[in-house]
């Protein structure tokens, strides 16, 4: 991707530009403001002196400050990757202290524990986390500002506060009809402990001005510019830049380098560099690092010990599934409710039917990057793209053997999230952009291929569940047994199989609300030589496709409308139905087909259902084949997240997710051969082109549940759903994705 160029304030070494929003971020703190920034260590804040410790979340100091224009900088406890999340926390922090979203200037938080604000006490951006587990936690920190303005007001004019209101972005004394602006008051305010939490009374809902609207995005402009600013764009003083040549498969290690002399005689060239399982070079720029690093003839060579993660040369992923599928044993339980055993021996008719999910690559658009630089004062700084910076922190001491203190993590916006910014071994760029800058002496960017991406990426699990169901006379099940023979992403990224069982290998087979009455879920633990990653919406992703199309086959095996099935499944659980009801309506009617469209095409539909992350989602699609392939027309998803924040990111995010639902259920696959990944960029790894997007229509159900997620939630029930209608258009059934392998006519 090809950006503007950029200067920077070596003092700061952030981006600056003319924008206004820019600048202010450049600048750092402001005399008179009421400081809570970057520049000013939370400890020195006057606003801070406390007596006693404050809880997470309520040290108002950390998160904010009112600058002279009343403009709003926060820093924000989540990372910003495209969800929106920066918006969504100023409208929650703005709509209590009374000032509007568009006054504020959002930047990701530092690593620190005062923005642990996660009910768990944790800090991930991830599992759809975000809004739902620090939602009251930040209306209490805008209505503890608002309270140190209204205070500040009353010192000011020598009123009581009870004689004050707030406006957006003023305090008002009705009374004389005086008015102060928050950025007046930030001086004073400043001086102010922060309230304790008792004093402050939150909004009614019924009073709300900016949540629960499509406030607009406050990054849409920078982003929609090229203005925004990513890891790949970070420049500091005396850097130089580096690109890396991995091993063609884990577990091997660099022995002779053929031509290591010429390569050093490049243009540009710096220095040469051994890494685990890999080569590096530096260069002056990227591009001369690039070339040198692919230009490098090196002998490979064999462990004399394989590990756990060693790739064998003739792993197949093709000759892996076969495995899966024909693995013996029962597995270990994940859910168990009334007796599998005497149901099935109760059951008019049986049903068997193993159902497999493919390896799939992150595929973001963002290639792995790191910035490092030692200083003079002992410190280490990185600018990373990541998801957990108090994580990384950790990982980089434990790594480096450095104090934590003295660890810095800058966190630019991520170009993309779908769980690939963790700390997985072996798949970061950080650790060896450390172990370059360590070796020059000067700062180093590092940057991977597109190449080198595809090589050491981590993968959603590959797996194969095997399905019994018996059904009554009537046709409708009464017992179901899923059995997931799988090495679950928890698992895989720790190497091995913990004491207990994997939730993430079972989520969307497990927990699922429908009424039968003897139910065992299990997994079957078998270990791969793939790495494995989180992938958006985990083990929902892969196994509400394959839990929702054994479904319409049990459907089809009692002769049972699909729609219909779920429906009677459902009785008893109004939110569900409703739900269900609601994707049906916004669809125009339930209609399974095969019908001919206006258009004259032979069209059917499908549907599914799915709970992840707290949310509850329902979807229809709409299918033809076309030229042998499948064609998706349109998806209609109605989602209940219980509560929202912003219904035009709620849409955005669904239509989002639907595009990623389809490229996985259509086309994505990573295909091993001969121990090697076989796509190394798009062009073997195709994702959904826009000439084959379905039109999407959403519906918002806001049933007043706990909140739950919504950038993973919507997801998993596309690929079911769409796979269902080709299944109803055909009458083949699709019991794998992707799609692609099938030919249709």
């Amino acid at each position: 991707m090809i950006r503007r160029n950029e200067t920077f304030d070596t003092s700061s070494d952030q981006p600056t530009n003319l924008s206004r929003r820019r600048f202010l971020l450049a600048s750092g703190s402001v005399a008179g403001a009421l400081v809570l920034g970057i520049g000013l260590p939370v400890s020195q804040s006057r606003a801070q002196s406390t007596a006693a410790p404050l809880p997470p979340g309520t040290r108002v100091p950390a998160f904010l400050e009112i600058r002279p224009d009343s403009s709003v900088k926060f820093l924000s406890p989540f990372i910003e990757g495209g969800q929106g999340i920066f918006t969504a926390m100023a409208q929650i922090v703005g709509e209590e202290l009374d000032a509007d979203p568009a006054t504020f200037v959002v930047e990701n938080a530092p690593a620190d524990t005062q923005y642990q604000v996660m009910d768990s006490g944790m800090r991930i951006t991830g599992g759809s986390q975000s809004v739902r587990t620090s939602y009251m936690t930040m209306r209490r920190l805008g209505a503890l500002a608002r309270m140190m303005l209204l205070q500040a007001s009353a010192e000011q004019w020598s009123v009581s506060l009870e004689s004050l209101h707030t406006e957006p972005g003023k305090v008002i004394h009705a009374a004389s009809g005086r008015s102060l602006s928050y950025g007046e008051l930030a001086t004073r305010a400043l001086d102010l402990p922060v309230p304790p939490l008792d004093s402050v009374t939150l909004k009614d809902p019924a009073q709300f001005r900016w949540i629960g609207k499509p406030v607009q995005r406050l990054d849409m402009h920078e982003k929609s510019t090229g203005q925004a600013i990513y890891t790949i764009d970070c420049r500091v003083d005396d850097m130089l830049h580096a690109a890396v040549q991995h091993a063609p498969r884990f577990g091997l290690s660099a022995g002779t380098l053929h031509n290591a002399d010429q390569v050093k005689s490049m243009k540009g060239v710096h220095s040469v560099h051994i890494l685990p399982g890999a080569v590096a070079v530096v260069a002056v720029r990227w591009w001369q690092a690039k070339r040198a690093a692919e230009a490098l003839q090196v002998e490979w060579l064999e462990p004399q010990t394989p590990d756990d993660f060693y790739m064998p040369a003739d792993f197949s992923s093709a000759t892996f599934a076969e495995t899966l599928a024909n693995e013996p044993g029962d597995g270990k339980d994940a859910e168990v409710k009334g007796d599998i055993a005497q149901g099935m021996a109760n059951a008019k008719t049986t049903l068997n039917a193993t159902y497999h999910s493919q390896y799939l690559n992150h595929a973001q658009l963002e290639p792995p990057s790191a910035l490092a630089r030692f200083n003079s004062d002992g410190t280490l700084e990185l600018w990373i793209p990541n998801q957990a910076p108090e994580m990384f922190q950790a990982d980089v001491a434990k790594r480096t053997g450095l104090a934590p203190e003295k660890i810095i993590i800058h966190s630019p916006l991520l170009g993309g999230f779908f769980g690939r910014h963790f700390t997985y071994d072996s798949a970061m760029a950080w650790p060896q952009a450390i172990a370059l800058a360590k070796a020059v002496g000067r700062p180093v960017k590092l940057i991977w291929s597109r190449e080198e991406e595809f090589l050491r990426d981590t993968h959603r699990p590959m797996a194969a569940v095997r399905f019994r169901a018996g059904l009554d006379a009537d046709g409708y099940p009464v017992a179901l047994e899923a059995i997931s023979i799988c090495e679950g992403p928890t698992e895989g990224i720790a190497g091995k199989q913990g004491e207990k069982l994997d939730p993430t290998a079972v989520e969307g087979l497990a927990g699922k609300s429908y009424s039968i009455p003897n139910v065992r879920i299990a997994q079957l633990y078998k270990k791969g030589p793939v790495r494995l990653g989180y992938w958006r919406s985990v083990g929902n992703s892969m196994n509400d496709f394959l839990y929702e199309c054994f479904l319409d086959e049990i459907a089809d095996a009692g002769k049972i409308d699909p729609f219909a099935l779920r429906l009677r499944l459902l009785q008893g659980n109004e939110r569900l139905t409703t739900l269900l009801n609601a994707v049906a309506e916004l669809s125009g009617g339930w209609q399974a087909g095969p019908y001919t469209a206006a258009d004259g095409s032979r069209r059917a539909r499908g549907v599914a259902m799915a709970s992840p992350f707290g949310t509850e989602a329902a979807a229809i699609a709409e299918v033809s084949i076309e030229n042998g392939e499948v064609r998706v027309h349109q998806v209609w998803e109605a989602i209940d997240p219980g509560s929202i924040v912003n219904p035009a990111i709620v849409e955005a995010q669904v239509n989002g997710a639907v595009a990623l639902g389809l490229s996985q259920v259509l086309l994505e696959e990573s295909l091993y051969e001969k121990g090697q990944p076989v796509a190394r960029n798009y062009d073997m790894y195709p994702i959904l082109p826009p000439s084959r997007m379905a039109q999407v229509h959403v519906r918002i159900v806001e049933s007043g549940a706990k909140m739950g997620g919504i950038g993973e939630p919507p997801l998993p029930a596309v690929p079911p759903a769409v796979a269902n209608a080709v299944s109803r258009l055909t009458g083949e059934r699709v019991r794998s994705m992707p799609l692609s392998r099938l030919k249709f006519s």
